[in-house]
């Protein structure tokens, strides 16, 4: 075997990450806030970018707006001076002076047209960046910046706040998604002291929910952690963290009753009220100071952020929905192209002129990334309008299974993209504000090979099955897989025990045990009441 040298020619693509590319896959998934603290670095730093007027030019809409109607099946964008109207850089400075011939345009900025402004290359560029998965630490966001702005207070811990702890417990205590949407709304609602408006009526009203599932999903919410919090008066929160206490007898129930009688120091009526003696009534009262008032105080008062919306969501005129960015939280900026044409007669150095060629490129990508991160965002809201039209009509309980995949090909985008369009970002309706990833829903398939049945539909099923289950006849999970699938839901043995956990529903045996010492209970206390009525008057 002999071993020769020869040089050869080898021909491939690869895709490279430059730091314009990474830019924009940041940008895609960054909140309307989160990237106007960006753009405002850039304008620090980049002397070639400006801000937009805020006023936009005659005859251009404020947003980009996209419609989505039931009649005619599909969406309709109409792009009304947005995003990519507003970016156009410097039109009313640059673009109405005469710039002379392409010659004399590139003799003037030292470089080919084509390296400023190159359109078709940098889009598909970034389209496929958007599309290719991350791959490395620092584009998610952790790891250290190799830049001079090395900030060590990034790494320093923040506070968590009550509505963070909460909405941690929240997301182990609910699969369902109707149900998280209730807990969220009623977590937005505790104050800082961990108290909960005293009617939760408009909470029903404005979800499209019944009052009957808001009072579950409550329920479970004050079982949370720290005991106390999502009461809404002072009774309730010390007789929730009572009941934690395995103290909330019929005695103390009566003292938590009668808050205002121990405010007034009435000890007399309150002992007589709760049928106790002097030495028990003080014991009583010496357990209800030792409880926490204010339970979510605990946690400390936090800075608060106003949770902006990154979308609209209005009733159409068609009977439709008219879905529209937020214009009013957008960055715009432009790119001052005369002073760079000043700067460029002017620049002698060949190290000013590469800066200001490289700042100018910058200050060009960034626009484009913008106007692409606008319409990316919209295109997605408005596939998640017309998958979830049910929700924004009907409410939480009309929701449909839904799936990153399913956004991704119908508009034709890779299911990475639209990942990160949904992190971060919010949506106002009719119904409140929601993330747009509480829009997906997990599909559980049909026993007779029909339409897919969502996840939360499933739950509410078996919810029901138990309810209605006897004492004397407590349907265990097998039966409960076979009466689904008797009603065409085709689910496993492990799903249903699944459900039934995160719903907070025992097993067979404990409801067997529950419901049949419940009942003893209520025919022994009937037994009395039968005989005192039989006695002659």
């Amino acid at each position: 075997m002999a071993l020769t040298q020869r040089l050869e020619f080898r021909q491939s693509q690869s895709l490279v990450m430059t730091p314009q590319l990474m830019q924009a896959i940041k940008l895609l998934q960054l909140s309307n806030l989160d990237l106007t603290t960006f753009v405002e670095e850039e304008l620090e730093r980049n002397p070639l970018l400006e801000r937009a007027n805020d006023e936009p030019p005659a005859g251009e809409a404020p947003a980009e707006t996209s419609q989505f109607s039931d009649s005619d099946g599909g969406h309709n964008d109409e792009p009304g001076g947005g995003p990519g109207e507003a970016f156009e850089p410097g039109q009313e400075e640059w673009m109405s002076k005469d710039l002379g011939t392409r010659a004399e345009i590139e003799q003037t900025l030292d470089t080919g047209l084509d390296n400023v402004f190159s359109e078709e290359p940098a889009e598909a560029a970034a389209r496929n960046a958007q599309d290719a998965a991350p791959t490395t630490y620092t584009e998610w966001g952790g790891g250290a910046s190799g830049d001079e702005d090395y900030n060590l207070e990034a790494f320093v811990a923040a506070e968590i706040t009550l509505g963070d702890h909460l909405a941690e417990q929240l997301s182990v205590a609910f699969t369902g998604p109707a149900q998280r949407m209730i807990g969220q709304y009623l977590i937005d609602l505790v104050d800082e002291a961990g108290y909960l408006p005293p009617d939760l009526g408009q909470a029903a009203e404005r979800l499209g929910a019944s009052q009957a599932d808001v009072e579950d999903v409550l329920a479970v919410l004050q079982k949370f952690d720290p005991p106390g919090v999502c009461a809404r008066n002072l009774s309730e929160c010390l007789a929730i963290q009572l009941r934690e206490l395995d103290r909330y007898d019929p005695a103390m129930q009566a003292l938590v009753e009668h808050l205002d009688l121990l405010a007034k120091r009435d000890i007399a009526s309150l002992r007589k009220l709760c049928g106790v003696d002097d030495e028990d009534i003080a014991d009583m009262i010496g357990e209800i100071r030792r409880l926490n008032p204010k339970p979510g105080m605990k946690f400390g008062s936090a800075r608060l952020q106003t949770m902006v919306p990154d979308v609209y969501v209005r009733p159409g005129p068609d009977g439709g929905w008219h879905v529209e960015l937020n214009s009013d939280t957008l960055p715009r900026v432009l790119v001052n192209q005369t002073y760079y044409s000043q700067l460029s007669k002017k620049i002698g150095k060949d190290g000013d002129k590469s800066y200001f060629t490289d700042a100018l490129q910058n200050a060009t990508w960034l626009v484009r990334a913008l106007d692409q991160r606008a319409r990316t965002i919209l295109k997605v809201a408005t596939e998640i309008v017309r998958q979830q039209d049910g929700f924004f009509t009907h409410g939480v309980a009309h929701l449909r299974p839904l799936n990153l995949k399913a956004v991704a090909d119908a508009i034709q985008m890779h299911e990475s993209t639209v990942s990160r369009v949904t992190a971060n970002k919010y949506m106002a309706t009719n119904r409140g504000t929601f993330e747009l990833k509480y829009f997906f829903t997990a599909s559980i398939a049909s026993a007779d090979g029909g339409e897919a049945h969502s996840a939360e539909a499933v739950r509410h099923h078996i919810k029901q099955l138990i309810d209605s289950e006897a004492p004397s006849a407590i349907l265990s999970d097998d039966t409960i897989v076979e009466r689904l699938r008797a009603s065409g839901i085709d689910i496993a043995r492990r799903t249903v025990a699944k459900y039934r956990e995160a719903m907070r529903i025992p097993s067979s045996v404990q409801r067997r045990r529950d419901k049949q010492s419940a009942l003893g209970n209520v025919l022994s206390t009937a037994m009395p009441d039968r005989s005192r009525n039989t006695e002659p008057a």
